[in-house]
């Protein structure tokens, strides 16, 4: 069995496969809350007991591990549980990692680990040219091109960081469940603030996708992260909703760095 784990700022995302499958298929998902305090000793217990939900041992039926992390005290800590508990040497993405995708920015380094990922998995899914939209902690566009290059993209403030700067500034604003509210036009308080955060975050996601499309030409547009099923079915740019894309290409790039 192979675990693929995605570390962002705000939530983990822990996924399992069969690593002699071919077929890429999810055998079972968890999304944890991210502590960058957690020990390589509490990340093991965490993992065994998610891992005991399918009567799997973590010791004996985990066969390989890899790892795109934001959070570099989580990265070492998820490096030293492989190394002293599993006897493994867990893949994590970074400089000198092999992806089969070339990376057009700058400074390669740069780029974060979840975002070439998405990219990998976006490509073997989709092809190319294709746009990513990531909402997570923040909102990020990566761009494939139709030659299977990592392009750039852009990057804004997570609905979530939005809301709460708006909550912590104005006094008189309350939280609010982020859902999609009866209409745009809000005629409570807490509609209003529903409408500017859902509607108001579909028109940026479609307001880029149409700028960068002026770019790159005709792309498919994809969602994926913990809130893409809120944001991207009032969108009209996006086609595909894939929420474990960034486990889909992690998968791939550990096939590929055997």
């Amino acid at each position: 069995m192979l675990l693929v784990i995605d570390a962002g700022n705000t939530q983990t995302v822990v996924g399992l496969y069969d690593s002699g499958d071919r077929s890429h298929q999810l055998l079972d998902h968890w999304r944890l809350a991210t502590n960058a305090e957690r020990t390589s000793d509490e990340l093991l217990l965490l993992l065994r007991q998610l891992l005991e939900t399918r009567d799997l041992d973590i010791r004996s039926d985990i066969k390989g591990v890899a790892v795109s992390s934001g959070v570099p005290s989580i990265t070492f800590e998820l490096r030293r549980m492989c190394e002293r508990y599993l006897d493994i040497e867990p893949v994590v993405l970074g400089t000198g990692v092999k992806t089969g995708m070339p990376v057009l920015y700058e400074n390669p380094r740069e780029v974060g680990a979840d975002r070439i990922a998405n990219a990998v998995g976006a490509y073997d899914l989709f092809g190319g040219p294709t746009i990513v939209v990531d909402f997570g902690t923040a909102t990020t566009f990566d761009v494939i091109s139709d030659k299977g290059e990592y392009m750039g993209g852009a990057i804004v403030p997570g609905i979530e960081i939005s809301m709460d700067a708006l909550f912590g500034r104005a006094a008189a604003l309350r939280r609010v469940e982020l859902v999609a509210p009866r209409s745009v036009i809000g005629r409570t308080t807490v509609e209003s603030i529903q409408s500017g955060a859902v509607y108001g975050y579909s028109s940026l996601v479609d307001g880029m996708c149409d700028r960068i499309e002026e770019v790159i030409g005709e792309a498919t547009i994809v969602a994926t992260g913990g809130l893409a099923g809120l944001i991207a079915p009032v969108t009209t740019s996006i086609e595909h909703e894939e929420p474990w894309l960034t486990l889909h290409g992690l998968r791939l790039i550990w096939e590929k760095n055997q």
